[in-house]
């Protein structure tokens, strides 16, 4: 996991502990579940119709705020960083695993 990661994440749980006037992310805690829920859908469907535009530098950015947002989210919810990163690397230990699809004889 980035550095980048890491201390975003702290700063992000440091926000949820210690109101900072003026921070945002103490006015998305403040405001609750449903606003945290309301920008990471936002988020999403801006990083959908950057991709769509291909505007690669708008992607990223997109990209930047959705994942700035979900971490709001986790820390809202209690999810620890290190838990999805235990379930990414337990995930990728599948990769090249293919699944096997259930196949119908449209004959009989």
């Amino acid at each position: 996991m980035s550095d980048a990661m890491k201390s975003l994440y702290q700063v992000v749980q440091q926000r949820k502990e210690t109101f900072t006037e003026g921070s945002y992310t103490c006015y998305l805690f403040e405001k609750g579940l449903d606003k945290i829920l309301k920008k990471c859908g936002e988020e999403c469907s801006e990083v959908i119709i950057a991709a769509k535009n291909k505007e690669n530098k708008d992607t990223e950015n997109e990209i930047c705020d959705l994942i700035y947002h979900l971490m709001v989210l986790m820390v809202e919810q209690g999810i620890k960083l290190d838990d999805i990163n235990n379930i990414l690397e337990e995930r990728s230990k599948k990769i090249g695993n293919l699944k096997t699809f259930h196949t119908t004889d449209h004959n009989s």
